[in-house]
């Protein structure tokens, strides 16, 4: 499936692309362009979210903007068309925007492709599917995708979408005579005992939504006799629930969605997945912060950003080259342990759009200089939301810093398919007994989790242990590197 089609000589439409890893949908966070607007080849014209960043998306030739076929807000299915571009205006009348066309045959939208696949921002662009969905049968299927049209116009032009009257449920095209329903609708109607050949269909191409079934599963106390106005029942096709949606004063509910929902289902399939142990340890690290002050007046780390997070990365990679075995992956379809002789070491960054772990590609190789560059560029991007899928892919082992916020420690979870994760606490002043006296101390506890599958305790402790010993004299990082 390429990204972009040539509906005639004059205008072109542009696909979503697979923005990153086969990824399939991604959210309009923001448009940059209007109808009527002038673009040219290589202009970003809107903001997507995937499950894994924020990425914008360049127009691949010049013309003017036709139509913009998504609201902001709304998620897109990898291959939809969102935007039709003018590539030859002033050559006659344009016909008006057909905000249904996504709608269309799938059939009829195959043969108006080039074969192949075309470079997009991440690799490829997804190969062209074997599979095609059956052409939706019945006569209501014009009526019904004329109601879309005039529910969206009439939503972007800011009025009134004119009436239209409700499908019964027994016109809903279905397909072989089965309703049409993502599994986890099918799920969630089955959980609340809602058969979905009853439910009126608000969804794009007649698909059955959430809200249909929560719909259908409402009390009967509302009167049946006076039904939704239809701009209500169509708009569901185009535009998705809003970012936050307040069902009363007392409670507020947030779709989960991009970033946070690749967090939620990560994170819950590394921690039924991988069997976590998780170590503590407690330690003086006075002389490191001796050493970062003094690391701030060096010339030679002019122009970057010195802190205690530099150090305790240098730290944990001169760990894990003392402590090598650490550092893998279990490869649960071959039953293997998977070395591996490189870190790219990941760090947890904390975001608007959530949590994510960038990683630093190669770290094992970098000079305290090179790291210390490296760190705060990852930070800087990860901050502006501008972290590509690619720097997040491929960690092998992550830090995390829940000091920043004041907490002393934590048990953090695996990043999915790495072997441990450090978490470093806040660093404070604690009396502590030094060379016989008890004294003022800068002081930090340290958590390292790991996969027992990969990591017996032994080797975890000797990683923290190593990882502690450095900080309590950074001297270390020059004898054991």
């Amino acid at each position: 499936m390429t990204t972009m089609t040539e509906t005639s000589a004059r205008f072109r439409e542009f696909k979503m692309p697979d923005v990153g890893e086969g990824l399939t949908e991604a959210e309009i966070l923001k448009w940059f362009v209007q109808p009527g607007d002038t673009v040219t080849d290589g202009q970003v014209v809107c903001e997507v979210e995937t499950a894994k960043a924020a990425v914008e998306l360049p127009i691949p030739f010049d013309g003017v903007v036709h139509e913009l076929r998504f609201p902001e807000g709304t998620t897109v299915d990898v291959g939809q068309v969102i935007i039709a571009i003018d590539v030859a205006p002033g050559s006659g009348d344009a016909p008006a925007p057909a905000a249904a066309a996504p709608a269309q045959e799938p059939a009829a939208e195959a043969e108006a492709e080039p074969k192949g696949r075309t470079p997009v921002l991440v690799g490829y662009g997804v190969a062209e599917s074997s599979t095609k969905r059956r052409p939706r049968k019945g006569a209501s299927a014009a009526p019904e995708a004329a109601a879309v049209a005039a529910a969206v116009q009439a939503e972007l032009n800011g009025h009134a979408a004119p009436a239209a009257p409700a499908a019964p449920a027994a016109a809903v095209p279905a397909q072989g005579g089965r309703p049409l329903a993502k599994p986890p609708v099918r799920k969630l109607a089955k959980d609340l005992g809602i058969d979905l050949a009853t439910v009126v269909p608000t969804g794009k191409d007649g698909i059955i939504t959430r809200e249909d079934v929560h719909a259908a599963a409402a009390p009967a106390a509302a009167p049946a006799a006076a039904p939704a106005p239809a701009p209500a029942a169509v708009a569901p096709a185009v535009a998705e629930a809003p970012a936050v949606v307040s069902d009363s004063a007392r409670e507020t509910r947030i779709p989960v969605k991009g970033v946070r929902k690749a967090i939620a289902q990560a994170m819950v399939g590394s921690a039924f997945t991988a069997p976590h142990v998780t170590e503590f340890i407690t330690v003086d690290v006075t002389r490191t912060m001796k050493l970062v002050a003094e690391l701030k007046e060096d010339k030679d780390m002019a122009g970057v950003r010195v802190n205690p997070l530099l150090v305790i990365a240098k730290a944990l990679l001169v760990a894990i080259k003392r402590n090598p075995e650490v550092n893998a992956a279990w490869d649960e379809a071959n039953q293997e342990i998977v070395q591996k002789h490189y870190v790219n070491l990941g760090i947890a960054a904390a975001t608007p759009r959530g949590l994510i772990v960038p990683n630093i590609k190669d770290a094992h190789d970098k000079t305290l200089p090179q790291l210390a560059a490296a760190l705060g560029e990852l930070v800087t991007t990860a901050r502006d939301g501008k972290t590509s899928p690619a720097a997040m892919a491929g960690g092998t082992v992550t830090i995390t810093n829940v000091g920043v916020f004041g907490v002393d420690t934590g048990t953090p979870i695996l990043n999915s398919g790495e072997s441990a994760i450090l978490a470093v606490g806040a660093i404070k002043l604690q009396p502590w007994v030094h060379k016989g006296k008890v004294k003022p101390r800068q002081v930090t506890t340290l958590a390292l989790s790991f996969d027992h599958r990969l990591v017996d305790g032994e080797l975890g402790s000797k990683v923290l242990a190593d990882v502690a010993a450095i900080l309590e004299q950074p001297k270390r990082l020059i004898t054991w590197a």
